[in-house]
């Protein structure tokens, strides 16, 4: 069944926001679309979905073409299959669970839309809740009955955009979890709309990085934290410790580098020349913190010398923040467990060493 329901765009468009998205997606495959407000997401989406109409290039579901404005094909929103899940749910309000799922089977005899309805209600653990209107419903069971209704036709393209922004941070991670296991059914491609990494990194096979109607980078969830492509797509990750360094030598499989009057040992694959000047980051698997009196494996590998200057607890994590003692205009943030500021004992002012684990390092090319 899944052949066919692969989906290709290429839109662009000059619109107050501004869009340039080329995109494949495969069959089952789940992509966040993920960016900050004014980002051009929901443009995306409403162009996908035949809402939007001010853009050009084209849209391709399978063989079916959804819209080419060279060949003036526009299909209406309604002839596309597609199954919508808005951030407000879109319920009409009059209407029981069940009968809000049964809307888009019309095609189908009413005996025959019931029992399908039923069915999908009971996957999105709604079963007992048929005849309840949705003011008489939570509002994650608003949202199950939202993916019900949005799933229940089996369309060639599900578009979520934000479908948990509107529920409580429980009712959230229960949801995702839901999604997480409900998806291995769900035949179609599905395109994710999220400002929140979080969801993006627990649910998307692979991440979209939308900035200024433009995509950035796509890549796993793995490889996005790990390389992302630019500073600039690191910055609207949340990443922090983006420096720059001039190379003082290349030895394959790594470079050293000068970084303000520190060398530091780089590993990389990528051919560079002395002298030059790159951009690096200094990922969260790179750092190992240690107190001088206390050395660890990996204190010989890149040691920065430094004092803590922030350490704020944030339930079991605690962001800290070192300056460098060689740079100390450049800050190195990062989170570590709280259990470990407390058994080593770390306080602000404390002087600590932080090593740079070289193969874990990261430069933008």
């Amino acid at each position: 069944m899944t052949l066919g329901l692969h989906l290709d765009f290429n839109l662009e468009s000059c619109g107050k926001i501004p869009l340039k998205a080329k995109l494949h997606i495969q069959p089952k495959e789940l992509v966040a679309l993920l960016g900050p407000s004014g980002s051009g997401k929901t443009t995306l989406l409403r162009s996908l979905a035949g809402l939007h109409t001010e853009v050009t290039g084209h849209i391709q579901s399978g063989n079916i073409e959804w819209f080419d404005s060279a060949k003036k094909i526009q299909l209406k929103p309604e002839q596309r299959s597609l199954g919508i899940v808005f951030q407000n749910y879109a319920l009409f309000p009059h209407l029981t669970a069940l009968q809000n799922v049964m809307l888009p089977l019309f095609k189908l005899s009413k005996r025959d839309a019931n029992q399908k309805a039923l069915d999908w209600l009971a996957r999105v653990h709604l079963s007992g809740l048929e005849l309840r209107k949705p003011h008489e419903l939570s509002g994650g069971q608003r949202q199950r009955v939202a993916l019900a209704r949005a799933l229940v036709a089996e369309p060639r393209l599900l578009l979520l955009d934000e479908p948990f922004s509107a529920v409580d941070q429980a009712t959230r991670h229960k949801l995702r979890r839901e999604l997480a296991l409900l998806r291995h059914q769900i035949e179609a491609p599905t395109l994710l709309v999220t400002h929140d990494l979080e969801e993006a990194l627990q649910l998307a096979d692979r991440i979209c990085v939308l900035h200024h109607g433009q995509i950035l980078q796509v890549a796993t969830p793995n490889e996005l934290m790990s390389h992302p492509t630019s500073p600039t797509v690191a910055r609207l990750l949340g990443m922090h410790n983006l420096f720059k360094g001039i190379v003082k030598d290349v030895t394959k499989p790594k470079i050293t580098v000068d970084w303000c009057g520190k060398t530091l040992c780089i590993a990389t694959q990528t051919v560079y020349k002395v002298g030059q000047t790159i951009e690096w980051m200094a990922t969260p698997h790179s750092l190992i913190l240690h107190r001088p009196d206390r050395p660890s494996n990996g204190d010989k590998e890149n040691p920065i010398e430094g004092r803590i200057e922030e350490l704020v607890i944030l339930g079991p994590h605690v962001s800290i923040s070192v300056r460098p003692t060689h740079a100390p205009e450049l800050p190195l943030r990062f989170f570590i467990p709280r259990h470990f500021v407390e058994r080593q004992d770390l306080r602000i002012g404390m002087p600590i060493f932080v090593s740079l684990l070289e193969d874990q390092l990261h430069i933008f090319d």
